[in-house]
């Protein structure tokens, strides 16, 4: 079957990652591998107040993850995660192949140098495309 590349932001139960983040962040790691899934990257992305109490949690902890998995296999996985219990909730995309490499150099912090250069020099010739045009010609 085809395999994809997904990201996975997974909301952690605040009070048992703290006591114990290798374990908890761990079991992420492990439900993907069970279900025939590789890794690319895991990462902390965020700890905050929730909007409404989850499962009588009143904070979160968000674990973002990219991986390669068959597409007929995210059903077991979306299940495993559901019945465990250090996951209060998740959400699964998928990602496009183009943009696949990008990502998950991001998530895993290997953004390169080069690449902010190379951004910040397509900025800066936009902005100097557009700044003729947008100023205004006096009388």
């Amino acid at each position: 079957m085809a395999e994809h590349v997904y990201e996975g932001m997974f909301l952690l139960d605040s009070s048992r990652y703290t006591r114990d983040p290798v374990a908890v962040s761990g079991q992420v790691a492990k439900l993907i591998e069970k279900s025939g899934g590789e890794l690319l990257a895991s990462r902390l992305w965020n700890e905050q107040k929730l909007a409404y109490p989850i499962r009588g949690q009143r904070k979160g902890t968000y674990w973002l993850t990219y991986f390669r998995m068959d597409s007929t296999t995210l059903t077991k996985l979306n299940r495993d995660t559901r019945l465990n219990e250090n996951i209060k909730r998740s959400l699964i995309l998928k990602v496009d192949p183009r943009l696949v490499d990008a990502m998950v150099n991001h998530a895993k912090g290997n953004d390169s140098a080069d690449q902010a250069s190379e951004s910040a020099e397509k900025e800066g010739s936009i902005q100097k495309d557009i700044a003729p045009e947008t100023k205004a010609s006096s009388p």
